[in-house]
């Protein structure tokens, strides 16, 4: 008996262990399936996304003629960051109250809705925050700073054009929202008509920027557009939407609102239909009309998806370019001259990549600062 009992522990170790090496080369053979699955994913995140992204701050940092190095693989010169010196900054910069004060209003009176939803409780903690902090950076602040009597900016057109690409994501994003919601609204019902137009507004998001340019162009064309014949049959002279400085931007806002309002609408729609149908119903027999219901029952329970079709729109109408460039060329006079375009411009048609890609990565920082308040707006929501 005393002989046997070693054996049955030497037996119970030699079994645990056994069990280890299972399991430990079970745990290797799961880490290495897990690897081969992402490796693909890895490396063409590598390859496509990362790579050209640090590629694109190196590059940035040099005095890069297209050309020139296309030719001479030396032709460039270490600037360090002479590039982002020129865009954002000039010599006599001066800061006043009353410089783009139009554009500034209004974004300052999108902070104080976004104030006074949170205050009523319409939107989240998050999306009031992040409105409030992005509208009084942009509007209240620098949108303020000009060059003075002697000064002048390292860069003329940018900071003009950022002025446009705010305006234009100012005026794009409440206005999708808004109409995405009321057609969501409209059309959260089960009937066939309902369907139908459901399928017909969400038509134009399928359609390319191409198609969409060249509808709109036709539609705005003071002499065989739609709009030109609506004007003419009212004894009216119609509008030259296009070469008008202070028509053309409208035009591509309404153009891209019309392209963009059927994926906001579906997202709105998703939302509506996970709301309990006794919710409504109780909020009914307790005597609330149509406008305590959206104020109090639909908005409330939208907060998510108001502030993932806010956030999406603002990121996606921050990159505009196919509008600007197919409908307007930018014009007139730079009018519709927008970020994503002119990193266009300077790098393929001045030929000045280094610059380019500084202005590019200026882009991605300013999309990256709306990304992360997304990420603080969904931790505060939920």
């Amino acid at each position: 008996m005393a002989s046997s009992t070693p054996t049955r522990s030497m037996r119970a170790r030699s079994t645990e262990g056994a069990a280890r090496s299972a399991r430990t080369a079970r745990g290797v053979r799961d880490a290495v399936a897990g690897y081969l699955f992402v490796g693909p994913f890895l490396l063409a995140y590598v390859a496509f996304l990362l790579w050209p992204f640090v590629r694109g701050v190196w590059i940035s940092l040099h005095d890069w003629n297209l050309l020139a190095v296309a030719i001479n693989p030396d032709a460039k010169t270490f600037v360090g960051l002479d590039n982002y010196v020129r865009m954002l900054w000039g010599d006599g910069l001066v800061w006043s109250l009353e410089h783009q004060w139009a554009v500034r209003a209004i974004g300052l009176a999108g902070v104080a809705v976004a104030l006074w939803a949170w205050r009523t409780q319409a939107i989240g903690r998050g999306a009031a925050i992040t409105a409030i902090v992005a509208g009084t950076l942009v509007f209240g602040l620098a949108l303020g700073l000009h060059p003075g009597e002697d000064g002048r900016w390292g860069d003329r057109r940018f900071w003009p054009i950022v002025g446009n690409t705010l305006s234009f994501v100012a005026l794009t994003v409440p206005a999708v929202a808004a109409l995405g919601l009321g057609l969501a609204i409209g059309l959260n019902r089960d009937d066939r008509l309902s369907a139908v137009l459901r399928t017909a507004f969400f038509l134009s998001q399928v359609l390319s920027v191409t198609v969409v340019t060249l509808i709109w162009q036709l539609t705005l064309s003071p002499r065989q557009g739609l709009i030109a014949h609506a004007f003419r049959s009212l004894g009216l002279e119609p509008l030259a939407w296009v070469t008008n400085p202070d028509l053309a931007m409208p035009a591509i806002v309404i153009a891209t609102v019309w392209w963009s309002l059927g994926f906001a609408m579906i997202l709105f729609l998703a939302g509506l239909q996970e709301i309990p149908a006794e919710r409504n119903e109780a909020a009914r027999l307790d005597g609330a009309g149509p406008l305590q219901l959206l104020r109090h029952i639909t908005l409330p329970a939208l907060t998510r998806t108001t502030t993932l079709v806010v956030v999406l729109q603002i990121i996606l109408h921050f990159q505009v370019f196919g509008q600007s460039h197919l409908i307007t060329r930018g014009g007139p006079n730079d009018a519709t001259q927008v970020w994503v375009r002119y990193v266009y411009q300077t790098g393929f048609r001045n030929s000045e990549l280094g610059y380019a890609s500084a202005l590019a990565i200026v882009l991605f920082a300013f999309m990256l600062v709306f990304a992360l308040l997304q990420m603080r707006a969904s931790r505060g929501e939920g």
